[in-house]
Order: C-alpha cells, then sequence, then structure tokens
C-alpha cells in the first residue's frame, strides 16, 4: 500500500514542479515572443498592407492598451471563474487572435486583431503565474521559477531579428503563424495536466479602482513606450504620462479606504514583495533599455545583419537556459540577501560592459559576455519573481500576481522609453 501511494505522489510532485511551470512558459514565450517580434518587421507590414509605416504604430500600441487595461484584472477574474478556465480562455484567445493577425488584410482589421490579443496576453501571464503558485509547493517554488524565467528573457532577444528574418526570407504573417502550434500545445497540456483552481469568496468587482488603474497604466505605457521614435508629438506622449500619473495617485488614495481594491496596496507590507516589486522594477527598466539597444547597436552601428545579431544575442537566452539547474543550489548555499546583492552588483557591471562593445571586438567575446550576462540576469529575475510571493498568504496570491505583473510591464515600457529617448537625445547633440 505505501508502494502504490509513493508511486501515485511522486509523478504528481513532477508534474507540478516540471511541467506546470514548463506549461505556464509556453505561454510565457509567446506573450513575449509576439511584443517584440513585431517591431523589425513593420516596413513589410506597411507595404504588404498599403499603409504609411508610422501608421503601424497603432498595432504596437493597441496591444500595449490591451494590457495595461486587462492586466489588473487578470487575479479577479481567476479567483471568480477558475484559474485554469481563465488560463485556456485566455491561450485560446491570443491563438485566434495570431490567426487574425496573419489573415489580416487591411491596418484596422490587425489592429483590431491586436487589440484582441492583448487580451489574451494580460490574462495569459498572470494567471499562468497563480496558477504555478498554486500548484507548486514552496519548496519548489524556486526550481519552478527557474524553468519559467527563461521565456521571459529568450522572448525580448529573439524577437527582433526573428521578426526581421521572417519579413526578409518569408512572409511578416509567419511572424503570428509561429503562435498557432505553440497555443494549440499550450491549450492541450493545460486542459490535461492543470487542475482547477477557484477562490469562491472572491469580492464583487472594483469597477472604479479598475477605471483608474486602467487611464493610469495605459497613459504610462503608452507614452514610455513611444518616448524618442518620433511617431506621436512629444507634447502628447508627456500629456498621457501626466495624466496616467495623476490617475494613479487617485487610485492610491481611494484604494486605501476600499476593501476588495483592484490592486491591493497593503501587499507592500510584505518586506520580501516590496522588495521584489522595487527592485525588479528597477531592474527590469535596463533590461527594457538593453532589449531595444542591442540590436540596434549590432545592426545600425557595427553593420550586423539581422541574422548575425540574432545568432550574437541569443546566446543570452543560451546563458539564462543554463542558470535554471544553478539557481536552486546558488539560493541553498547563499540565501537571498547575498545572493540578491552580489547578483546585482555584477548585473551592473554586465551592463556596463555592453556599452563596452566595440565593431573590431572578436564574436566569441561579445558571445561570452553575453552568455555571462544572459545567465546572471535569469538569476536576477528568479530570484525576485520567487521572492515576491515567499511571503505572501494563499489568499493574497491572485493579487500578488496581479500587482507583480503590472509593475513589471510599467517597468519595460519605462526602460524602452527611456532608452529610445536617451537615444534621440544624442543623435540630436552629434
Amino acid at each position: 500500500m505505501m508502494r502504490l501511494s509513493a508511486s501515485r505522489w511522486l509523478p504528481d510532485l513532477h508534474r507540478r514542479s516540471v511541467l506546470v511551470p514548463l506549461i505556464i512558459a509556453c505561454a510565457l514565450f509567446m506573450e513575449n515572443l509576439d511584443g517584440t517580434v513585431i517591431t523589425t518587421a513593420l516596413p513589410a507590414i506597411a507595404a504588404s498592407l498599403h499603409a504609411p509605416v508610422l501608421h503601424l504604430s497603432l498595432t504596437i500600441t493597441g496591444y500595449l492598451l490591451s494590457l495595461a487595461v486587462f492586466i489588473p484584472i487578470s487575479g479577479w477574474m481567476a479567483d471568480r471563474y477558475g484559474a485554469k478556465r481563465i488560463f485556456r480562455l485566455a491561450i485560446g484567445l491570443f491563438t485566434l487572435s495570431s490567426l487574425l493577425c496573419a489573415s489580416a488584410q487591411t491596418l484596422p482589421e490587425l489592429v483590431g486583431a491586436r487589440v484582441l490579443q492583448g487580451v489574451g496576453g494580460a490574462m495569459m501571464v498572470p494567471v499562468g503565474r497563480l496558477v504555478l503558485l498554486r500548484s507548486v509547493p514552496k519548496t519548489e517554488l524556486v526550481a519552478a521559477m527557474s524553468y519559467m524565467t527563461v521565456p521571459a528573457l529568450l522572448g525580448p532577444i529573439v524577437g527582433p531579428p526573428l521578426g526581421g528574418f521572417l519579413a526578409t526570407y518569408g512572409s511578416w504573417r509567419w511572424i503570428f503563424v509561429i503562435n498557432l502550434p505553440i497555443g494549440l500545445l499550450g491549450l492541450w497540456l493545460a486542459t490535461r495536466y492543470i487542475d482547477e483552481i477557484r477562490d469562491r469568496r472572491a469580492p464583487s468587482l472594483d469597477a472604479r479602482g479598475w477605471l483608474l488603474v486602467s487611464v493610469g497604466l495605459a497613459g504610462l505605457v503608452v507614452g514610455f513606450e513611444n518616448l524618442g521614435k518620433g511617431l506621436i508629438p512629444t507634447s502628447v506622449l508627456l500629456a498621457a504620462i501626466g495624466i496616467g500619473g495623476t490617475a494613479l495617485l487617485v487610485y492610491t488614495r481611494y484604494a486605501r479606504h476600499q476593501r476588495g481594491a483592484i490592486i491591493d496596496l497593503r501587499l507592500l507590507r510584505v518586506p520580501t514583495f516590496a522588495v521584489s516589486i522595487g527592485g525588479g522594477a528597477l531592474y527590469r527598466v535596463a533590461t527594457g533599455a538593453y532589449t531595444l539597444l542591442l540590436p540596434l547597436m549590432f545592426q545600425l552601428g557595427f553593420g550586423y545583419t539581422a541574422a548575425q545579431s540574432g545568432l550574437i544575442t541569443f546566446s543570452m537566452a543560451l546563458g539564462a537556459l543554463l542558470m535554471k539547474t544553478t539557481a536552486p543550489r546558488l539560493l541553498m548555499h547563499w540565501g537571498f540577501r547575498q545572493l540578491l546583492i552580489v547578483n546585482t552588483l555584477l548585473c551592473a557591471l554586465l551592463l556596463a560592459a555592453f556599452g563596452g562593445f566595440r565593431p573590431w571586438m572578436p564574436h566569441a567575446f561579445i558571445i561570452a559576455v553575453l552568455l555571462v550576462g544572459g545567465f546572471l540576469s535569469s538569476l536576477q529575475f528568479t530570484c525576485f519573481n520567487t521572492m515576491a510571493f515567499a511571503d505572501l498568504r494563499e489568499s493574497q496570491m491572485s493579487h500578488g500576481t496581479s500587482f507583480s505583473s503590472t509593475a513589471q510591464q510599467v517597468a519595460l515600457s519605462l526602460g524602452v522609453g527611456l532608452a529610445a529617448q536617451a537615444l534621440s537625445l544624442l543623435q540630436r547633440l552629434r
């Protein structure tokens, strides 16, 4: 009898600690890849749809607006209707909208499909993280997070060169078609291997708070994302940032006296969660900046092709893959505090080293530096993501995932916007 129960328990533990994170990773990779793969293909899409290139920025803006509006509500949706149900719905919606993007014949059709895709992406990643947190024991959380972190680095690095490669040697429509097999596989795996998780005590929707947060995030994300790109007048972007910031300030006052607020600011009273949000946001600003600047430096500064740039930056993804089996042992030996202090300093040095690259440097040297950078960045994300939920109660998990995903999206957009603004300023000073 003991052998029988053990044989059932061990596969279940393996499923929870390895298979569930990999299923969530499929969704995370699809969302992160799609957020960046379109950028280098915009000229080809514009020519195909007979639209001005500048108007194609609407495809990015519409996607980001959907993320900003629907990420905050994702935790409430999972609690009210079931995490597995919402996760499967999100994957299905993302996959269907990818097919609609691939078949679009006009710019309005493409923008509408991208807005729908953003809705799926906004639900897919936070709810997927919630599924992982409620499925994996806390003793296995570091290992599970290390599996899930790799796609977060892989997507933004692979996206731009892959988009350029497909647009150059194939069709821009394949940028969206590649989501179909990934989405269908993720949908089947989620249906088969993920258990339903639902909180029947979920409060009613905080509609007023959702409106304030949506306006605030939409203003900040769209403003920061387009700063310095010359697509939208700077005065309009600054106004959007100002409106967004004001809406979020109003929300902070509102949420203090509101039970069941859509973003629970009381979670910041948990020290590990607050450190993860604050420190993680700062590092994601840097991540957003280098995912924009590295491909530009290699292609425009060094004269590499999109394929060469992609092969070189892919070494960061390899470094992230090497990290996934190392993180649990490093954390066991060093602990969160000491490891984060040391790793943060090393990450800062590596980011500075990226700025020291020169065209005459051997490719092997650049690849080696990026390989180490990918390892350290993945370790940093694993530490922050694990620490964020280490001390949260079960009832706080859904609000925690919404809060964390919201902060991550704003930080990455801020990093891209600041990098683009700095680049634009330096070009004007030359």
